[in-house]
């Protein structure tokens, strides 16, 4: 099938400074990009993260910054180019992390996440 020139989709990149400019002080992300259940967003945190488990399945994609990311179980160092899972109810946090802490966020599927 042939991709739809006009098509928003068509061709769609994003960079993490257009969507820094977008986060603020009170709103930790920004929403970059929507199709289906896919949701994209861009999270950079500053001093704490304050996040609760999520309804989804999510993964992230670290950008810029380091720290450590607690998966409800164990402690990971993570840093830049660095891909994490949480899945839909999971307690998860990053702690410890630097302050330039820039991350993708990407949940999918359904609510409850997905079964296997």
């Amino acid at each position: 099938m042939a991709q739809d020139p006009d098509s928003p989709l068509r061709g769609a990149a994003f960079r993490p400074d257009d969507a820094l400019a977008r986060v603020t002080a009170e709103n930790h992300s920004t929403t970059v990009f929507e199709h289906g259940t896919l949701q994209v967003k861009l999270y950079a945190p500053r001093d704490h993260d304050p996040q609760t488990p999520h309804t989804r399945d999510e993964v992230y994609v670290v950008v810029f910054g380091r720290g450590l990311y607690f998966d409800g179980v164990e402690r990971r160092v993570f840093g830049p180019g660095d891909l994490l899972f949480a899945p839909a109810g999971c307690v998860h946090r990053f702690e410890e992390f630097s302050d330039d802490l820039t991350i993708w966020v990407i949940f999918y599927g359904p609510e409850g996440g997905e079964k296997s």
